[in-house]
């Protein structure tokens, strides 16, 4: 009954309690005969004793109790929306529950600061992380291309064995470096919102077959067959950047090709999904374990480090993937068993 009061019935219970306390003793004072006061007078007493109290409890609790509380409220709205300028004090009336509402405010407004203080507290994470997975995959290479100038330079230039190996080999890592650099500079561009999309109607399954055509010599090092699921190799009509889906397929085809054993075989299915058009693209090569799946789109993240270095790449492939495919309004997953393969979805909006 008591809880949660607004000020007005704070200043109504306020004065009751007074003008009932003051009409009881004008009453015994009238039973022992020092007043001479009859149910009219009484009366009379109470009303005009509730009028001063309850003026006088509501001047007092809005002017030294209930402004306070104003203020308070008016700062935290304040940094909640945003705009320190804009007054919040006429969000708040006398005749609502006031301190029930500041209490709210206060509550959320503490939830939002933690919730903020983690972020940051993530974000600085991710960012150390990120340095140093930079700085890690820069080392190799540099490292790489340094030991064999080095070695040309002792001497070894002049030795025609080696020379020529030599300058390919610096010539690799310096490609790899160059590879790491562009794909940093694409993932900038994808997470910093500056990406333009250039949406156009076109056939998802003719640009598979340029893919397909761009990957052959890849794949058939491995003696990897890549073929259209049978049911599934119908073309359809789709609305999206065609160079960036390119890039999509050309990633997520290459990547069952470094990791798909020998001999196997990548499939390629497209799926009728109404407004949209479901891509999978699946290998039957070594899989992924289960704790790899969430951070397999992360940057820098890579299942087999060494074996990954030695397939070559920057290790942002996976990420610019997701990041293209996001930026259509669209989502990617990845399912995968270990030992029998991988299989990559991702929707495209059907034209």
């Amino acid at each position: 009954m008591f809880k949660n009061l607004t000020p007005n019935q704070i200043a109504i219970y306020a004065a009751l309690s007074i003008a009932g306390l003051h009409t009881l003793l004008c009453l015994i004072l009238s039973l022992f005969g020092v007043l001479n006061l009859d149910t009219f007078d009484l009366l009379i007493v109470f009303t005009s004793s509730f009028l001063v109290s309850y003026f006088l409890s509501l001047f007092f609790v809005t002017n030294y109790i209930y402004r306070k509380i104003k203020l308070i409220y008016k700062i935290i709205h304040s940094y909640k929306i945003g705009s320190k300028g804009k007054s919040a004090g006429s969000a708040v009336s006398a005749n609502k529950r006031v301190f029930e509402q500041v209490e709210q405010e206060v509550m959320d407004w503490a939830d939002n600061q933690n919730k903020a203080i983690e972020d940051l507290q993530s974000l600085e994470n991710y960012r150390r992380e990120f340095l140093g997975n930079v700085s890690h995959e820069l080392k190799t290479p540099i490292f790489n291309v340094q030991g064999y100038l080095h070695t040309l330079l002792d001497g070894a230039l002049y030795d025609n064995e080696i020379n020529r190996q030599y300058l390919l080999r610096a010539t690799k890592n310096v490609e790899r470096l160059e590879t790491i650099v562009e794909d940093l500079e694409a993932i900038s561009k994808l997470e910093s919102g500056d990406l333009v999309l250039d949406l156009q109607k076109f056939d998802i399954k003719q640009l598979a077959d340029e893919v397909l055509e761009d990957l052959e010599l890849q794949a058939s090092i491995k003696d990897i067959r890549i073929i259209f699921k049978e049911g599934a190799d119908l073309p359809f009509q789709i609305r999206a950047d065609r160079e960036y889906i390119r890039q999509v397929l050309n990633n997520l085809i290459s990547n069952s090709i470094k990791y798909g054993k020998v001999g196997g075989a990548t499939k390629i299915g497209f799926y009728d999904m109404d407004k949209y058009v479901l891509v999978e693209i699946a290998d039957n090569g070594i899989g992924i374990s289960q704790e790899h799946l969430k951070h397999l789109f992360d940057r820098f993240y890579r299942v087999d480090k060494s074996r990954s270095r030695e397939a070559g790449g920057s290790g942002l492939g996976l990420a610019i993937v997701k990041h293209i495919i996001e930026a259509h309004n669209q989502t990617i997953n990845v399912r995968s068993t270990p030992g029998l393969g991988s299989t990559f979805g991702f929707t495209l909006e059907r034209a």
